[in-house]
């Protein structure tokens, strides 16, 4: 069976990022299919649409699906079933980029299923493959007959040290102050989706021409691939819709005006709405009684277009808005902080008709969220949900999970948010702010920015700037009319040409996304949106600051408390214990959630806690566990253990000491019957540690009052005493001659020696008896220095019990 090679278009920018685009050999039943190469990155990108439309569709029912495959990057996939699932959150954003790109781009008559799907079949990790999806989407959609306006395509532009990079590989984002994906054709941009660190306006348009120039070669490449095959092949014959000229001018005839006269009337939305509901209604009921449902369907049909110019031209020719605002003008606003008692965070922020109740929670380390798909994998310390349900719009809407604008909003409030948070050194918590949309009239994802900052500020992070967001419009026309529309409206979103949103600070811009639905955009007019986007920004945060213009200097009562200490490595063993028992010991002690992660050289230990004693227990476990027991320093000790020649404390976690008999007291005690108890606390003072073994010697005595009349010590009889004791008692040895040092070969190799071995033998039971008697004896007469052979012995339980 043959392999044809296919056909291979390369496009080379000169930065060492090649570009492969090859179409005939993979997926050829599909209408279109190429596989983009990029390093080891592999897209498989393919297009299929239905014949037919379906009877009654009214608008393209295109879906856009991006899947990462685990086996791209040489993984099995985690849970039970082994495979690859629903797509992931990452995925769906993905999905989004291409979508909002190409569907303006199909013709508006064109209403049959169409799907586009693309698959990494092949990663490298240092290359994003967001930014190459887009060109795979459109040079797939290219080698078909669909009614596609194209090509297009899409970049990631970055800046580094100050100049502008093209598609910056994974390693290199960390240095970038500008991290966007842009979109667009040979003459204009039509997508931007990106964050950026408080850029300034005129720094994003360069950003963008920098990317257009790059998408340019792009789209060029792409007719140069059809070329290669021939040619675009001819656009498909097909019929979706009905028309009628003669209705849609009796339609306008009758309506434009009425509809007109509402839209200038400044009503509210439901009011508005309902006028125009009723004015259609009216109409409808009023034709002959012959008229067919087909013409009753092209009369709403047209009186949809009649809505729509009525309302553009309002705004063009007179300047006026659908709820008498000026165009630069923002909606009243109403904040409120500590909403919720009992969040950690939470705040009210009403802009017009659009509300958001945002809380926020801050938990530990064991709260991050862990992330595993194919090329996004490792742990996340901040989220944010959006929530947008039916009774926001007053309309009955099933609760079935985030669909993929609410994903995709959320994500956009989260990249703004993102870039004022402190850093880990200064938060040491895990964020997740919640945002309920309860009532909806443009821009809910901006207000959920807003209410997101306050809510973040009432909780007390202490975060870098206050931030706001923003939704522009835009409205062309004829000769070169426009109007640029400052905090939209949901009706003036879906009349304009452009919906332009923007998140920022005072001093810059934090994040964007905007949706252009004409062509021939000028860049002055891009320049000029985002200049009365940041008188609306800066207008908002004064209103913000009206409620809360600083953090709070101190979490609520019932946030958890999180206290960070930075260890050594080599203490990360000792705190977590044998099988984690002593980690688990701490904290079902003091009721804390302890958390350790290894970063670099050192260790970072998170404690949790609601109870402030619980806390600074477990903290001052932690700390006796990493200290270094210093000689002179006075410590309180737990009596662990109690022998007949003194007791062991516990004077730090996991460290014990001797507490000989002959230290605990001035007066001389005949034994430790009575002398103390196991758990009794005593106060404790490290007078030695020995210099071979690493063991602590313990003396409770050196803190009690001096008897009167006893005489001090003599230092040098006390360090001479401590020197004998070191060589294993060898006073008493040294006597005994040639017999020590047969003893000390151990007496068993005498043994063949003979008779006087064999008495020896016999001999030494009672002799051994009586030698050990001896050494307990010479235990209690050494009296103020127990430095005895035998103590040495019985202290040999290096660290533990």
């Amino acid at each position: 069976m043959s392999n044809p090679l296919g056909v291979t278009k390369t496009i080379d920018f000169g930065d060492g990022k090649v570009i492969e685009i090859e179409t005939g050999r993979l997926a050829k039943q599909a209408n279109g299919s190429v596989v983009l190469k990029m390093g080891n990155t592999m897209i498989l990108a393919t297009v299929v649409a239905a014949p037919e439309h379906k009877e009654g569709a009214d608008f393209l029912p295109l879906t856009v699906d991006y899947q990462e495959k685990f086996a791209s990057v040489g993984r099995i996939p985690g849970g039970f079933l082994k495979r690859e699932a629903r797509l992931s959150d990452y995925e769906i954003l993905i999905s989004r980029l291409v979508d909002r790109a190409i569907r303006p781009l199909f013709s508006e008559d064109y209403h049959a299923d169409t799907q586009v799907m693309l698959t990494l079949i092949s990663s490298d990790e240092n290359i994003m493959p967001d930014c190459l999806v887009g060109l795979a989407a459109s040079s797939a959609i290219m080698l078909t007959d669909l009614p596609f306006n194209g090509p297009m395509s899409e970049v990631r532009v970055g800046r580094i040290d100050g100049k502008f990079v093209i598609n910056p590989y994974k390693s290199e984002l960390e240095h970038c102050d500008i991290d966007m994906i842009v979109a667009g054709t040979m003459n204009d941009i039509n997508m931007v989706e990106g964050e950026m660190n408080e850029i300034s306006e005129s720094d994003m348009v360069e950003a963008l021409k920098f990317a257009h120039d790059a998408i340019k070669k792009q789209c060029q490449a792409q007719l140069e691939l059809c070329e290669l095959l021939g040619g675009r092949k001819a656009r498909m014959e097909y019929n979706h819709e009905v028309n009628s000229e003669e209705v849609k001018k009796q339609v306008y005839a009758d309506l434009y005006d009425k509809v007109y006269a509402i839209a200038k009337s400044q009503a509210p939305k439901k009011e508005r709405s309902k006028a125009f509901s009723e004015i259609v209604k009216e109409y409808i009921a009023a034709m002959p009684e012959d008229t067919t449902d087909e013409v009753k369907g092209l009369v709403k049909k047209y009186y949809g277009h009649v809505q729509y110019d009525a309302m553009r031209n309002m705004v063009l020719n007179e300047k006026v808005r659908l709820d008498g605002r000026k165009l630069n003008e923002v909606r009243p606003i109403w904040t409120e902080v500590n909403y919720l008692p009992s969040a950690h965070g939470s705040a009210v922020f009403t802009r017009g008709e659009t509300q958001s109740l945002t809380s926020v929670t801050l938990g530990s380390k064991l709260d991050e969220q862990m992330l595993d798909s194919p090329m996004n994998s490792g742990f996340n310390r901040f989220m944010l949900h959006y929530n947008f349900p039916g009774f926001s719009t007053g309309e009955v809407k099933p609760n079935r999970g985030p669909a993929r604008r609410e994903i995709g909003h959320g994500n956009l409030a989260m990249r703004g948010l993102k870039k004022i948070l402190p850093g880990d050194d200064v938060n040491p918590y895990v964020i997740r702010v919640v945002s309920d949309i309860l009532e909806s009239n443009g821009s809910s994802s901006m207000a959920t920015v807003c209410a997101g900052c306050m809510a973040l500020m009432d909780a007390g992070v202490q975060v870098k700037n206050m931030v706001s967001g923003i939704a522009m419009g835009l409205i062309s026309g004829e000769e070169g009319k426009y109007s640029i529309l400052t905090d939209i409206l949901g009706d003036e979103d879906h009349l304009g040409d452009m919906d332009f949103k923007v998140v920022g600070t005072k001093n810059g811009i934090t994040a964007v996304q905007m949706d252009i639905k004409i062509d021939g955009l000028r860049w002055e007019i891009v320049e000029e949106a985002l200049n009365q986007a940041k008188e609306g920004r800066l207008h908002i945060l004064g209103e913000m600051s009206k409620t809360i213009a600083e953090p709070a200097s101190d979490y609520k009562p019932h946030t958890p408390r999180i206290v960070r200490i930075d260890v050594a490595t080599e203490f990360i063993g000792a705190i977590i214990g044998p099988g984690g028992k002593m980690i688990q010991g701490i904290q079902k002690e003091t009721g804390t959630s302890i958390s350790i992660t290894e970063e670099g050289n050192k260790g970072i230990v998170e404690i949790a806690s609601n109870d402030k004693a619980g806390m600074e227990k477990a903290v001052k476990i932690i700390e006796g566990i990493i200290a270094v027991p210093e000689v002179g320093e006075v410590y309180e000790g737990v009596v662990k253990t109690i022998t007949e020649f003194g007791a062991f404390v516990e004077f730090l976690p996991g460290k014990d000491g001797l507490l000989h008999i002959s230290e605990i007291s001035w007066k001389k005690l005949p034994s430790m019957e009575g002398v103390m108890e196991v758990g009794e606390e005593v106060k404790v003072k490290l007078i030695e540690v020995d210099k071979k073994t690493g063991k602590y010697r313990l003396s409770r005595k050196v803190l009690l009052p001096r008897p009167e009349g006893m005489p001090e010590p003599d230092e040098n009889e006390g360090r001479e005493r401590r020197d004998n004791r070191d060589r294993g008692g060898d006073r008493g040895r040294d006597n005994r001659g040639p017999r020590n040092d047969n003893r000390d070969r151990g007496g068993r190799d005498n043994r063949d020696r003979g008779p006087r071995n064999d008495n020896r033998d016999r001999d030494r039971g009672p002799r051994n008896d009586n030698r050990d008697r001896n050494n307990d004896n010479r235990n209690r007469g050494n009296g103020g220095d127990g430095n005895s052979q035998a103590t040495n012995d019985a202290y040999n339980f290096d660290g533990e019990l």
